[in-house]
């Protein structure tokens, strides 16, 4: 297994980083505790978070404010987390982290998931297109149908909310974000 879905996930996450403009940053997201400020901080945090739970390190619970220089600082930490994942080894490896105990290549395949679904409401909160890497997204929710169960589901706060009924020529990125409770 590589890091290849994760990298596409960083890439597509990068290019719509890449059209946040600094008078988006109060408006609201399809995360609705969130500001595109406070979600673009929990990209760069959740990044960092993962890096260092590769690591084996605890990181703290401190997020900075990413807002500044956005895409330095996620160019920046997602390097970290795909080369920690590419390491000799990472994949096969036991992870124990605050919601489980699981192996690297699930703990990748939830990066993954976490990153993209991110970026779509990153897109979704800014005007971008949503249909991002489509190859990516059907990958992305048939992984998803299969790992994710009911009891992962609920209100805000939840892991996921309730799976949200997509259009028939919704996109698989739309797909995906329905599935993972998102109204697209």
């Amino acid at each position: 297994m590589s890091t290849q879905p994760l990298e596409h996930a960083v890439a597509a996450t990068r290019h719509v980083l890449s059209g946040v403009t600094a008078d988006q940053l109060e408006d609201p997201t399809p995360c609705s505790s969130w500001s595109v400020r406070e979600l673009i901080n929990h990209i760069v945090g959740g990044q960092r978070f993962f890096g260092l739970a590769v690591h084996g390190e605890q990181p703290s619970g401190d997020v900075d404010d990413a807002a500044g220089d956005y895409v330095a600082a996620f160019d920046e930490v997602s390097a970290v987390t795909v080369a920690a994942f590419g390491a000799e080894g990472a994949l096969e490896k036991q992870y124990t982290l605050p919601f489980g105990e699981m192996p690297g290549s699930a703990f990748m395949g939830l990066v993954t998931t976490d990153t993209f679904v991110h970026a779509w409401d990153l897109a979704k909160a800014t005007g971008q297109s949503t249909d991002l890497a489509p190859d990516l997204a059907a990958s992305l929710l048939e992984q998803s149908k299969a790992s994710i169960s009911d009891a992962f589901r609920g209100p805000e706060g939840a892991p996921f909310g309730p799976e949200v009924e997509a259009t028939a020529e919704a996109s698989n990125a739309d797909r995906l974000a329905a599935f993972l409770g998102r109204t697209v």
